[in-house]
């Protein structure tokens, strides 16, 4: 728990950099294997770090999500995959420390073991025939209350660290009167299981795999909060997904600056560094790079120091800052590659892992089309004819 007795941020982030360097050596052969990191999370709970969203109110650090977004860009840098599995566990937590959108007793017994015994969870909403939910999809899986309990039936796809998920936040839509609610489930459910179903070429290391649920039985104050149809509140904690891809592109920007630093063909004296067209990929690179964190750590820090009411206007500021920095990172990644040349493609150079894994970016909400709408909206409602 070396984190946790940690006072200061810097402090925090320096622990974390230390215990992160393994995880760059696994990397290789997880996405390999397509197995899930099973070791890099148990690092990350020993050291305490997947209590430090949990509220101060309830023992943990309820740090900023500056110091979150940062941490993750470090864990991403070391291997993206972790990065995002963990991202989600959280940021969420912290989005429900803020929103107070649980039972009380509920979450706080959850933040128990958070701390005591390293619970994770993550929300599972997408499915088959919906798609992402954040395109407005009511869910197929359906709740049924019976006996003073609550049945759930259903499948869920891209259960992100299924492998060693406590809980699961599921969406289901009521058979009695339509609404949608979401349900905390323990892994040890009857009824539940994981179908190992994830084949992608990208964050092969997360363990996104389907969620199948049969008449999964849950206690009566396991509906944890009905969700309202129409326009969900800003979401910070999003913000993890940006921080995770702008450090595989770190990565990537890293290697490739080592990479022409050493290379020396014998056309020339010294380098390929020494050369202007490579030069002016680097600068490239490091401008994409300095850009993403002044974006990602300035709109971060603008959120902790903002009421609820001032979060709300967020919305556009939030999605034009996943936008920006994880294109950036695909462009950033790209530029690495096309320093390295062709042997950047071979099995064993990390910078095709890097670059399957940061397209993924582009698949996590909010999507691109809906960022560029909702800029479009806001700028017509503030300009003035």
């Amino acid at each position: 728990m070396e984190m946790l007795e940690q006072s200061t941020m810097n402090e925090r982030l320096n622990v974390l950099k230390q215990h992160v360097q393994p995880f760059k050596e696994r990397a290789a052969r997880h996405d390999e294997e397509a197995s899930f990191p099973v070791e890099n999370i148990e690092t990350l709970k020993n050291i305490g770090y997947t209590g430090l969203t949990v509220p101060q109110r309830y023992g943990g650090k309820g740090i900023s999500l500056l110091e979150l977004v940062k941490a993750q860009e470090i864990i991403g840098k070391a291997d993206g995959s972790t990065a995002l599995s963990i991202g989600w566990h959280m940021g969420i937590v912290q989005n429900l420390g803020e929103q107070n959108s649980w039972p009380e007793d509920i979450y706080a017994s959850f933040c128990k073991e958070v701390l005591e015994e390293g619970a994770l969870l993550n929300n599972t909403a997408t499915e088959p025939a919906t798609g992402s939910p954040t395109r407005g999809g009511r869910p197929e899986t359906t709740a049924v209350h019976k006996n003073g309990e609550w049945q759930i039936t259903g499948r869920k796809t891209f259960a992100t660290m299924a492998p060693v998920l406590d809980y699961f936040v599921v969406s289901a839509t009521l058979e009695t009167d339509e609404r949608v609610a979401n349900f905390l489930i323990p892994r040890e459910s009857n009824g539940l299981s994981i179908e190992e179903t994830w084949d992608s070429i990208a964050m092969r290391g997360t363990g996104s795999h389907d969620l199948v649920l049969d008449q999964v039985h849950v206690p009566q104050n396991h509906l944890v909060t009905y969700l309202a149809p129409g326009d969900k509140p800003a979401a910070g904690w999003l913000l993890h997904i940006p921080a995770c891809y702008a450090g595989i592109a770190e990565a990537a920007k890293d290697y490739a600056v080592s990479f022409a630093k050493e290379y020396s063909p014998n056309s020339i004296d010294g380098t390929i560094s020494d050369l202007p067209n490579v030069r002016q990929k680097i600068g490239e690179m490091e401008l994409l790079s300095k850009q993403s964190r002044h974006f990602l750590y300035n709109v971060a820090a603008e959120w902790d120091e903002s009421s609820y009411e001032e979060r709300q206007t967020m919305k556009p500021e939030l999605g034009a800052v996943k936008y920006s920095v994880v294109n950036n990172a695909v462009t950033i990644v790209d530029t690495a590659m096309r320093i390295a040349g062709a042997r950047s493609l071979s099995r064993h150079n990390p910078l095709q892992r890097y670059y399957r894994d940061v397209r993924a970016g582009l698949h996590n909400p909010p999507m691109d089309d809906m960022t560029i709408m909702q800029l479009a909206s806001d700028l017509i409602k503030r300009v003035e004819t």
